[in-house]
């Protein structure tokens, strides 16, 4: 799913949208500390287990969790590599925009600095 730290575009944006119900980021959160069963997930939710599966199976879909089997438990694992990989696409892009005001401030230092000469008298070109 997730290569060299990229995620494809509708990959990109089925993590974000999992990300966007507080639910599923607290699962996240709490699959942060370690792989846990879906009574362990539901616990702190005032939510059916059949409502916590379907937020698991967002989850899932999106590559951002895994289950495994272990005899009859299927412990939930967070997969770093696609939470990367959604963090990597967010830092990048704040790079972009941090570049881009950066050289804006430097622009309108510019033509504060302009004016000011110009107001004084002092132009030189």
């Amino acid at each position: 799913m997730a290569t060299r730290g990229l995620l494809s575009e509708d990959q990109l944006d089925a993590t974000f949208t999992a990300l966007a119900d507080p639910t599923r980021r607290a699962i996240v959160a709490r699959l942060a500390n370690g792989d846990a069963t879906v009574n362990d997930l539901a616990a702190p939710f005032d939510i059916s287990l059949p409502g916590i599966s379907k937020h698991l199976k967002v989850l899932e879909r999106c590559g951002l969790i895994s289950r495994t089997r272990h005899a009859q438990f299927r412990p939930c694992h967070l997969e770093g590599e696609a939470l990367d990989a959604a963090v990597n696409w967010i830092e990048e892009n704040r790079r972009i925009w941090i570049e881009r005001f950066d050289k804006l401030d430097e622009h309108l230092r510019n033509i504060q600095r302009a004016a000011s000469q110009e107001k004084d008298g002092k132009t030189h070109d």
